[in-house]
Parts: C-alpha cells; structure tokens; sequence
C-alpha cells in the first residue's frame, strides 16, 4: 500500500479525487452501512430475509481470482442460490465465464456487461448480475 505500483502508493490504483470523494459519500451514509467481518455466505443466509438488506457481492472471480489472491476459493451456486433467496436488493459482479452465466441464468437473474479497467489500465468486460438492472446506463452491453 505504501509503496504501490511504480512507488506511486494509493495514486497506482485510485486517483486520489476519487478516492477522497467516495470516502467523504461514505461516510454521509455511514449511519445505514454496517461491515461485518466474517463468512458472506454465513452472512447472508441469516440475513436473506431482512428486505432492508442489500448486498454488493463481489466474489473472486472464476479465473483471475486463482491469481490474485490468497484466499479464492467460492461455492459459487451456492452463493446464487443465497442471493436468489435475499429478498433485498443485490448486485453482482463476475468475470465473464459460460459457468457464471449459467447460474445466472439458472436463477433467472439479469445480466449485463460493463467495461471496466484494469489496474493496468486495459479495458475489458464484466458481468453486472441482479435481479433487475433497469437502472443501468446506456454504457452497459445487455446480454439479454
């Protein structure tokens, strides 16, 4: 974190606007967030009831995860079928990948693909998955 890529420190992946705007919005909120360090899918199956839970799920994704980090191993229907039984609200998102697609796809969620960039600055497409993404942008690619 001190040094970053290149001896940049934070300015190597965030810029620091950014960084110091999305903090300040944080903390507005900070009275309707609450973390919880711990297991998310043990997380969610208690709280897969509450309508006033809303989750943003970001897993390892199914390839680059094995890479990037230590701890990358997911039971990956298993956390479909939580979300698809939480009655708040949810946003996913995923690595493209036929697996990926096919639990979506088994749950009946909608899928939609958004460029992203990656810490080397090269573009490429993700999965947003939720059980509606109306409120999607034009910028998304729908897949269905």
């Amino acid at each position: 974190m001190k040094r970053g890529e290149n001896g940049n420190g934070l300015a190597s992946r965030w810029y620091p606007e950014t960084l110091g705007k999305r903090i300040r919005d944080i903390m507005a909120r900070r009275d309707r967030i609450r973390f919880i360090q711990g297991d998310g899918l043990e997380v969610m199956e208690r709280s897969a009831a509450c309508q006033d839970t809303a989750y943003f799920i970001d897993p390892p994704y199914t390839v680059a995860g094995r890479r990037l980090y230590r701890y990358n191993e997911v039971d990956h229907q298993a956390l479909f079928k939580l979300a698809g039984m939480a009655r708040g609200p949810f946003l996913m998102t995923y690595d493209r990948s036929d697996e990926i697609l096919e639990l979506a796809d088994e749950q009946r969620f909608e899928v939609a693909e958004v460029a992203m960039k990656t810490t080397h600055h090269s573009r490429k497409l993700e999965l947003f998955i939720s059980r509606d993404l109306d409120w999607i942008v034009e910028a998304t690619l729908p897949l269905r």
